[in-house]
């Protein structure tokens, strides 16, 4: 069978639960520079406001919102300790979880090309991918290291459209800066908005404001859109 055009997935949120790990490791970090608890429900509110794509940088803001200033390489050290482990401790990179179902992929590359277009850097990428799903084949990884503009900018998605002419491209993505970049890109977005995230109805009305051409609960209900 032909292929029909080119998924686009974002990582985080969409084909890997990041609860546990990414969004817990902001936690995390945060508190080890200021001695206060936040709530993941402050986290998703950044996230809803858009422009907080990377996570160093949204632990340094949040840090300085409450009143602790802290240089950005310093935050991003201490956020990759407590992300990738350190002296022999297990990181919270290992507390992540597949979404997709068994056979889910498998069926829909049948028909379509993969690429996926994420905030994490290439090679963080890789390790959970290389973790999950090895046998999968991607026409492209797009991290923020092979991009100038992170999201919401489209630079990645354009990079992706240039490289495939005259294919059809959809991104799958979680948070207003995944449908920012995909409107900004002229790409058709598919939002995933999770029952159990913290503002799931701020979510879904911002994914929506933003075009999206549907909002899933998860990436297993893909194929009713596609």
């Amino acid at each position: 069978m032909s292929k029909r055009g080119l998924i686009v997935f974002d990582m985080d949120g969409v084909l890997v639960d990041v609860s546990e790990s990414y969004r817990e490791t902001i936690r995390r970090t945060v508190h080890h520079f200021s001695g206060q608890e936040i709530t993941k429900e402050l986290i998703q509110d950044y996230k809803n406001a858009g422009g907080w794509n990377n996570d160093w940088a949204l632990s340094q803001k949040i840090l300085s919102d409450l009143g602790t200033a802290i240089d950005y390489q310093i935050v991003v050290d201490e956020f990759q300790k407590v992300f990738f482990g350190i002296d022999g401790e297990p990181g919270l990179i290992q507390r992540e979880r597949w979404i997709p179902r068994d056979g889910l992929l498998e069926r829909l590359q049948q028909r379509y090309d993969f690429a996926i277009f994420t905030g994490r850097l290439r090679d963080e990428a890789s390790i959970s991918l290389d973790r999950f799903v090895p046998e999968l084949q991607w026409a492209r990884l797009v991290g923020d290291d092979d991009v100038k503009n992170g999201k919401p900018h489209p630079e990645g998605l354009l990079l992706l459209a240039g490289e495939n002419p005259g294919t059809s491209l959809w991104y799958i993505g979680d948070t207003v800066d995944d449908a920012r970049s995909a409107k900004a890109a002229g790409v058709p977005f598919i939002g995933i908005a999770d029952k159990n995230n913290p503002r799931y109805s701020d979510l879904c009305s911002l994914l929506n404001a933003e075009g999206a051409i549907a909002v899933l609960e998860n990436i297993n209900e893909l194929e009713t859109v596609l």
